[in-house]
């Protein structure tokens, strides 16, 4: 249940990270390496972050409830901006870099930094980073605010450091593939975000739904099962709108 809900809300990532892509141009034959690091990259981040929430929730068992509250405001926030596309040149991470750092605007194949002139003192040169280091702090970045829901809502299935950053390590390591797998259809899923937010709004209502009928825990078989029915839903529904719209498109 734990890798479902983790792999589910990875599905997330892979909307931004086309759009990332998009933004800087990067080429197919760059993005496997941008990926490879960045996926490293967000193991070590999500073992701190599940580090300190499982200390935490260890301490003050309360602090599910929260975990809950919040995930069940995400999901009808993110049913409030479903229709919001993200403006990659807003992002305060970019903005920081461009401001503090030496960007190159062009590729330099697979580099992540290059040597150029320093245009304010002749012969001397200077340490610049390329786009393609620009859009693997940008997908990290996206990752740690994505972990931000990630991680509360394994918490609410169960309190098991060890299952808890396993389901998460497992949902991140196929996330390469499955981006490259659906980056050409990414379109197609339009209605799956609807099926996201349901999916956080659920797990969210869980904990209070085994109070109010009186259960020790939800069932994860149950728990599974919606996620399961919520998700297969939204990409059927996606397919099959995008399909007939497809049709319905008037011959040139």
């Amino acid at each position: 249940t734990g890798f479902v809900v983790e792999k589910t809300l990875a599905l997330d990532n892979i909307f931004l990270i086309s759009l990332i892509f998009s933004y800087f141009s990067i080429p197919s034959k760059y993005q496997h390496r941008v990926l490879f690091w960045g996926i490293l990259g967000v193991i070590v981040l999500r073992a701190i972050i599940i580090a300190l929430g499982a200390v935490i929730v260890a301490k003050f068992s309360w602090v599910l409830y929260v975990f809950a509250i919040f995930l069940i405001y995400t999901g009808f926030k993110m049913l409030q901006m479903i229709n919001h596309k993200p403006d990659i040149s807003r992002n305060p991470m970019l903005k920081f870099m461009k401001k503090y750092m030496n960007l190159t605007t062009e590729l330099h194949g697979e580099k992540f930094s290059v040597k150029l002139p320093d245009p304010a003192v002749p012969g001397k040169m200077k340490t610049y980073f390329t786009p393609l280091f620009v859009a693997l702090v940008l997908i990290e970045f996206v990752d740690l605010i994505f972990a931000v829901d990630s991680v509360p809502a394994i918490f609410t299935i169960t309190k098991d450091p060890f299952i808890v950053y396993t389901s998460n390590i497992f949902a991140i390591l196929g996330l390469r593939a499955l981006y490259f797998a659906l980056d050409a259809i990414i379109a197609r899923f339009r209605y799956l975000k609807y099926a996201l937010s349901l999916v956080l709004i659920f797990i969210g209502s869980k904990i209070f739904i085994a109070d109010l009928l009186g259960w020790a825990k939800f069932p994860a078989a149950i728990s599974l099962g919606v996620t399961a029915l919520l998700i297969a839903g939204g990409i059927l529904w996606s397919l099959y709108k995008t399909s007939r719209e497809k049709q319905e498109l008037p011959l040139a």
